[in-house]
């Protein structure tokens, strides 16, 4: 069976608003070499238009950064699933919309063969681990502390406690921390 792993960004107060933590290119070489391991990406509907079309234009311009055209690069070769109950249709021919049940439809994709699905964000992702769909999870956590914005799980209330176990660190030179945790 297909793991589904979770990614995201914090900062050191917990803060996931992306416009708060610092990505650097470090951060953007850890995340594309994650999504070399998938082969589909899994997102909500504010996620995915965050994501798309802007990360497929870098891929196109090539008008960022060594490290930021490379995870375009790799983002945009990986086929997406948004699930949405809004979206009757996307412009873009790599997505597809999941408007079924949320558990049974992200089962059936995870009994799929191929390589990892990747998700991101806050709300999908609080509702698939709630669901006890996410085997794997990867926070880099940002060495700041922003003091306002989103905290990561705020709004979600898990039926239970989450035991993970911690299977690998990262730390880059710029201070940022990549924590990689599995379900215990």
């Amino acid at each position: 069976m297909r793991k589904l792993v979770y990614g995201i960004n914090i900062t050191l107060d917990g803060c996931c608003d992306h416009t708060k933590g610092t990505a650097n290119s470090d951060v953007h070489e850890y995340f594309g070499t994650l999504m070399q391991q998938c082969d589909l990406l899994l997102y909500g509907r504010k996620t995915y238009e965050l994501m798309v079309p802007f990360w497929p234009e870098v891929a196109k311009t090539q008008s960022l950064d060594a490290s930021s055209n490379a995870f375009a690069k790799v983002f945009d070769s990986i086929d997406r699933v948004v699930v949405s109950r809004t979206l009757k249709t996307v412009d873009d021919k790599q997505t597809t919309i999941l408007q079924g049940d949320l558990k049974e439809e992200v089962l059936k994709l995870k009994q799929q063969p191929g390589k990892d699905i990747s998700t991101g964000g806050v709300d999908l992702p609080g509702q698939l681990i709630a669901l006890g769909l996410v085997d794997e999870f990867h926070i880099v956590v940002h060495p700041v502390i922003v003091g306002t914005g989103r905290r990561l799980f705020d709004d979600v209330d898990f039926p239970e406690s989450v035991g993970l176990k911690l299977v690998e660190t990262k730390k880059f030179a710029s201070g940022h921390v990549a924590l990689c945790y599995i379900k215990a």
